[in-house]
């Protein structure tokens, strides 16, 4: 590893997109992961989850409401697989930062070395500082993942212009067993009228439950990660469920021009359920 290991991705987003100052961050994350833990029925702990990347303001109880449901794995899940679309810089496939740690207020996460030097063969993942230097989409999960989980290992992935059998190859080579987590960043729908955002989001709420790999950027903006997180789903029969789908109307009050949050999780079939059957659970549970 050379010296860009131990170089450290500040927060960039930090004052702007959730607070800035530690202890205020603290109290707004148990704020909001309270009221979705009191409001939210036992489940079980998903492998992978989707969720949001606007401001706390707007996505974050979206976000939380997913979150809430990693609380009894603290201690286990030791490495976090993050994938997020890139809005700054254009990138061609999928971006790890050339960094050694992600630092937010609330202390630094460790990039997992491991992680990085198995994904070296793959040639659709690339090295760019710059496409995370400014990037939202990744950063305002770390709070979240510091304080539900504790003490974990990140492999941050910008995804750029790429094919979301790319992005499957590599969820696949980072699988891992109960001790990784994947998180795939995305907002829905941009800028719609309040109504109409709502139609659309549900539309495409049923073509992720359904796994869909035809999801558009319109839909979602982080479609391409989504939809590569769908074949890995496929592939290895991961039962999907949707937790929480609003918009900034609900949260933030403006209902001229909103955009969708949805929060969905994804959870391993039982020992000797096969993909078939568990996507055709999948299908009646909705």
């Amino acid at each position: 590893m050379g010296p860009a290991s131990q170089m450290v991705r500040p927060p960039a987003v930090a004052g702007l997109f959730y607070p800035a100052d530690e202890r205020e961050l603290a109290h707004k994350l148990a704020q909001m992961l309270g009221a979705a833990a009191s409001e939210a029925p036992e489940r079980a702990v998903p492998k992978a989850i989707i969720a949001p990347h606007a401001g706390y303001l707007y996505s974050g109880p979206v976000a939380a409401s997913v979150y809430a449901l990693l609380a009894p794995a603290r201690g286990r899940i030791r490495r976090v697989v993050l994938l997020g679309p890139t809005h700054r810089v254009a990138v061609r496939g999928l971006a790890l930062p050339g960094a050694g740690a992600f630092a937010s207020p609330l202390g630094t996460v460790e990039i997992d070395r491991g992680a990085v030097e198995s994904l070296r063969g793959l040639p659709q993942v690339v090295v760019s500082a710059q496409a995370h230097a400014l990037e939202h989409s990744l950063e305002v999960h770390v709070p979240f993942l510091q304080t539900v989980l504790g003490e974990s290992t990140l492999v941050p992935l910008a995804v750029g212009h790429a094919d979301a059998r790319e992005v499957a190859e590599v969820l696949d080579a980072l699988w891992g067993g109960p001790e990784t987590l994947i998180v795939v960043s995305s907002d829905l729908s941009h800028y719609l009228p309040y109504d109409d955002a709502q139609a659309v989001d549900r539309a495409t709420a049923r073509a992720i439950l359904d796994l869909s790999t035809e999801i558009s950027h319109e839909q979602a903006c982080g479609a391409t990660p989504v939809t590569g997180l769908a074949y890995a789903a496929r592939k290895r029969g991961l039962k999907p469920e949707l937790i929480d789908l609003r918009n900034s109307g609900d949260t933030a009050g403006d209902r001229n021009r909103v955009v969708g949050y949805g929060a969905f999780a994804f959870y391993e079939q039982p020992a000797g359920s096969t993909p078939r059957q568990a996507a055709e659970e999948a299908r009646n549970a909705h």
